[in-house]
């Protein structure tokens, strides 16, 4: 990828457009889209390591008193908080007679089979292992080694973000009919972004892609983009974006330059099992860090209990016109439809 000077920032972060265009006037931007380049974006995304790791949720989704339970890859998973808070993981199955340990409560720390009783503190016990499980202080990961089918990471590749202290984080999640290569394709198909959501995006260009057969590392192998953010009317953030994928189930979209420079939205696809029709079932996870260097950003962070339920309404509009994507992918694929 071409590397770019960054643009001085403006003292005044907002931008009124003096010439909207309409949406079906827009530059049309599907000669530049091309399925080959998309394609072999995935596939490098794909050959990075992710040494078994999924996210299975917020981390602050998992309370002191119950544990989080998720499938994983066909896999029943149950993440609690043990006597001093530490998460642990496992099979979401008691050993003894098979109840889902889902719906079980947690006591100081250990975790109480609701059918008799049986105690798990979270260290091996009658045929029940731990699984590895790590917090990253915004998401929870599980390794799962045998749905991963990959040689084992001590940690996951988590990507960089702003000091959470500093910034305003918050977690969306959601579920699609597809599989978590449809919803990391939509990532990395940034040029969809003006025409499928004119609500939120507008003036939309990709300035930077990678080039075919491109084999350089994931910092150089991303796709640059030009867009502004719809705020209200004709009043717009602008910035530039850049879009990475660190491992095969994760893309991040890192704002390099303009407002919110070092924000981070990581997107994280989480295959979860097939469905009574049996349909693949995929989770997005998606956590958002909003963070600025101006003096006015600490009365965002003072208000970050009232904001982060408008973050997650935001993501979540978009990620239900993004799912409907990801289906339709997933729906041509399995039926040999799929024009790329």
């Amino acid at each position: 990828m071409t590397s770019r000077r960054p643009a001085p920032r403006a003292r005044f972060p907002l931008s009124l457009r003096r010439h909207p265009v309409p949406w079906e006037r827009q530059r049309s931007t599907w000669r530049e889209a091309r399925p080959a380049v998309i394609a072999e974006a995935l596939k490098r995304a794909h050959a990075r390591p992710s040494g078994n790791w999924y996210v299975i949720g917020a981390t602050r989704g998992v309370p002191r008193d119950q544990p989080l339970a998720r499938t994983v890859a066909g896999q029943e998973v149950v993440v609690w908080r043990d006597a001093v808070g530490r998460l642990v993981a496992g099979p979401g199955v008691c050993p003894h007679l098979g109840a889902p340990l889902r719906d079980s409560p947690v006591r100081c720390g250990t975790l109480v089979c609701h059918w008799h009783g049986l105690a798990l503190t979270g260290k091996p016990f009658a045929g029940w292992d731990p699984l590895p499980v790590h917090d990253d202080g915004l998401l929870t990961w599980v390794r799962l080694d045998s749905a991963g089918g990959e040689p084992p990471l001590v940690a996951p590749v988590v990507p960089v973000r702003p000091a959470l202290p500093g910034g305003v984080p918050a977690v969306y999640a959601g579920v699609g009919t597809c599989e978590p290569e449809d919803i990391v394709a939509n990532r990395l198909d940034p040029w969809h972004g003006a025409w499928l959501h004119p609500y939120s995006f507008v003036d939309l260009t990709v300035v930077d892609t990678p080039e075919l057969g491109q084999r350089n590392g994931e910092a150089e192998d991303g796709f640059a983009v030009d867009v502004s953010f719809k705020l209200a009317g004709r009043l717009v953030v602008p910035v530039r974006a850049i879009f990475t994928a660190p491992e095969p189930r994760t893309v991040v979209m890192r704002i390099v330059e303009g407002e919110g420079q070092g924000s981070v939205v990581e997107t994280h696809a989480t295959p979860l099992g097939l469905d009574d029709r049996g349909r693949p079932r995929t989770a997005v996870v998606e956590a958002v860090v909003a963070a600025s260097d101006r003096r006015g950003f600490a009365v965002a962070r003072a208000l970050a209990p009232f904001l982060r339920p408008l973050m997650r309404a935001v993501a979540g509009r978009l990620w239900r016109d993004d799912l409907a994507y990801a289906e339709r992918r997933w729906q041509l694929r399995s039926t040999g439809r799929f024009p790329g």
